[in-house]
């Protein structure tokens, strides 16, 4: 299943509503263009259901449009680039 996942720029997070609960991805912006993941929280209700994964892969899109650098405080953004090493090229460091 693919979820409808915006980017929240008030709250500095990608999320998605699935039967009534917010599940999301938060970041900080630091200088010169590098967004910090500092958390994926997904309620245990969603669990099991891919929503993590989506939410991360359409964070670090965003993040490669953008040409900006990630920083991945949060274990899972960290994992998740692990497994898919597409992505490294945008680990800051």
């Amino acid at each position: 299943m693919t979820y409808d996942i915006r980017h929240n720029e008030e709250e500095s997070r990608f999320e998605t509503t699935v039967d009534g609960s917010v599940a999301y991805a938060a970041y900080d912006i630091e200088e010169p263009r590098t967004i910090v993941f500092t958390h994926t929280i997904v309620p245990d209700q969603l669990s099991g259901r891919g929503i993590a994964n989506q939410l991360v892969k359409h964070a670090l899109e965003d993040a490669r449009s953008r040409k900006l650098t990630v920083k991945p405080q949060c274990a899972f953004v960290a994992a998740y680039i692990k497994k898919h090493p597409e992505y490294g090229d945008l680990v800051n460091g």
